[in-house]
Formats: structure tokens, C-alpha cells, sequence
């Protein structure tokens, strides 16, 4: 095995450990992160109807204008803020981070601190 599925086999298992714990309902969804080399992506998620509300990530037209000439920490920010003003636009102000099996640093913690910034809470 190489050592790129090593390290994702344990982030999908840190992940599942995670997942046992945290649960979107209608009132608090989930607010989940994937972290790719390039790009960052963000969705929330009801578990109970299975259902995703609300994404943003730096593949969309909106966000990649804005993120033009950005550090990926700074793009993850601004993917968080845009994700936030749509939940707030769509009614759902408090969420469940779900860091997707990645440490709460770097580009996962910007993303949060975006959304706080942008007025969700969690």
C-alpha cells in the first residue's frame, strides 16, 4: 500500500469515529468539510432527511472570481463566509461541525472561522 492510501484510509476512519458522534437534525444540520489538494468544499447536511441545504466550495463561479490571486487558507475563509450568508439566506443559524476526519487547523479551521464571521453558530 502506498503511503497516499495510508493516510486516507485514516482519515476516513477518523472520520467515521467523528460521525458517530455528530448528527444533523432539521434544527441543527451538519456542517461538513472536504479537503482536497487543490480545492476546499463545504455542505450542509440534514441526516435526518438525508438531504444536503446548502454548498459552497471553490469550484463555484461565484466563489473562484473572488478567490482570484488567494492563498488556499484565505479561500477556504471566503468559501466559509459565502456558506454561511446562504444558510442565513436559506433560515439555519446554528450548525454541527463536522471537520471530516482532518485536524482543526490550516484551511479546516479558516472555513469555520469564515462561517462564524458570517454568522452562523457553532
Amino acid at each position: 500500500m502506498s503511503k497516499a492510501q495510508d493516510v486516507r484510509r485514516a482519515r476516513i476512519r477518523r472520520h467515521r469515529s467523528v460521525r458517530r458522534k455528530v448528527r444533523g437534525t432539521p434544527e441543527r444540520p451538519r456542517l461538513n468539510v472536504f479537503r482536497s489538494l487543490h480545492h476546499m468544499y463545504a455542505q450542509i447536511i440534514d441526516d435526518a432527511a438525508g438531504r444536503t441545504l446548502i454548498s459552497a466550495s471553490t469550484v463555484d463561479k461565484d466563489i473562484t472570481s473572488m478567490c482570484n490571486g488567494c492563498k488556499k487558507s484565505e479561500q477556504a475563509r471566503i468559501v466559509g463566509r459565502v456558506l454561511a450568508e446562504r444558510a442565513l439566506a436559506k433560515g439555519v443559524t446554528t450548525v454541527v461541525f463536522d471537520r471530516g476526519g482532518y485536524q482543526y487547523h490550516g484551511r479546516v479551521k479558516e472555513l469555520a472561522e469564515g462561517a462564524r464571521e458570517g454568522g452562523l453558530t457553532f
